[in-house]
């Protein structure tokens, strides 16, 4: 049942094919398989899960339409049933918190479960990447359909792109976020694209409008944006896909007047991190990066990079690399971006495809990514 997404499993549960509570059930024993080996949870609630998940069934015979009727669901840590409101009123069902990382964890990330270390499901002595952890491993590895996240630097798109799913940063400030600094905006981890839509249909702003989103897009495409030093394997795996997403007739890959070069966002991201700092730096890279993103989507609707500069690291850390340096200026940008699987590296795990569009634009990097899925061009 988990294997036929959150789509197929709300559908099926609304339709009668399916019971909410059987759904659910089969989530918390493939977690209780599963978790002491990838150690992707915190917590299992499976009395609580299976107590809401009748309640589903109750509405769903009731006559309610629910979006989300059945679908087990994992949010980010302890503290992620407090944005989980929307999702559970559309009838998904929470069924534990993920790991995320442990106390006085390096600025490395990896995360620590019930049972231990997360490990990576494609190699246990990788990370998952982080701090959306758990939330990866859980849905890679089969366990739920689609996980809750955050992204304060490329929270959910690192582990989005080390684990081989599709990970999702909506635009800054347009969902509630409890980062004061505002670099941090929820996100979802799914399988599918389509199930990334899914949990975007049910959490988007009331109201909100966007232009219809118009493919093939037009895109422009960077290995580093002008700062970064990814490593060759991570920018190939990349290119390959972003030229199969072209192929599909999904994009339309363009040539700029010159190549994407940002400023380097590290010390203003630093900067609006820390309390107390002089965040005048912080202002001048933002204002710059805000100037050259928007040239740039005046005439394009696309810009594509790897999502990481190198393959998923040790559980030790991955020494002076930063794995957000293709990630974060997106943050501090506030612009929504999407990871897709870009295929496998030598080494067997998984890399990963960026897509960044416009602020406000998540269904255009949906459109794509549904298009790209529907097409065969995920790696």
């Amino acid at each position: 049942m988990i294997g036929d997404g959150a789509a197929g499993i709300a559908s099926a549960v609304r339709e009668g094919a399916l019971r909410a509570v059987d759904v659910v059930a089969e989530a918390l024993e493939r977690i209780g398989r599963a978790d002491p080996v990838l150690c992707a949870f915190l917590e299992v609630w499976a009395g609580e899960a299976l107590r809401r998940a009748a309640e589903v069934d109750a509405r769903v015979a009731a006559g309610e339409r629910l979006p989300l009727a059945g679908v087990p669901i994992a949010v980010k840590g302890r503290h992620g049933l407090r944005t989980a409101g929307p999702l559970l009123a559309a009838g998904g069902v929470a069924v534990g918190a993920t790991s995320v990382p442990g106390p006085d964890t390096p600025w490395q990330t990896w995360g620590l479960g019930a049972h231990g270390r997360t490990v990576n499901p494609w190699r246990a002595d990788r990370t998952p990447g982080g701090s959306s952890a758990g939330a990866a491993v859980a849905v890679a590895a089969g366990l739920v359909p689609m996980a809750t996240g955050t992204d304060g630097a490329g929270s959910v798109r690192i582990p989005a792109a080390w684990c081989s799913v599709v990970g999702l940063k909506v635009t800054g400030g347009r969902l509630p976020s409890p980062d004061r600094t505002g670099l941090a905006a929820p996100g979802v981890l799914t399988r599918t694209a389509a199930d990334a839509t899914a949990w975007w249909r049910v959490v988007r702003p009331a109201g909100a409008a966007e232009a219809p989103a118009v493919l093939p897009g037009s895109a422009v495409w960077s290995p580093d944006l002008g700062f970064a030093r990814p490593g060759p394997e991570p920018v190939t795996l990349a290119r390959s896909a972003a030229g199969r997403l072209a192929e599909a007739g999904v994009v339309r890959l363009v040539r700029p007047p010159a190549p994407p070069l940002l400023l380097d966002p590290a010390p203003a991201w630093t900067a609006l991190r820390t309390p107390g700092a002089d965040r005048s730096g912080a202002h001048r890279v933002r204002a710059g990066n805000n100037r050259r993103l928007d040239a740039l989507f005046a005439g394009t609707d696309l810009l594509l990079t790897p999502t990481t500069p190198t393959a998923p690291h040790g559980h030790e850390g991955p020494g002076d690399v930063y794995s957000t340096a293709l990630t974060w200026a997106f943050n501090v940008s506030g612009h929504p971006a999407l990871s897709l699987p870009a295929g496998f590296g030598s080494d067997g795990c998984p890399a990963g495809l960026q897509l960044v569009a416009p602020h406000g634009r998540e269904e255009l990097l949906l459109a794509v990514a549904r298009e790209a899925e529907r097409r065969g061009a995920f790696g």
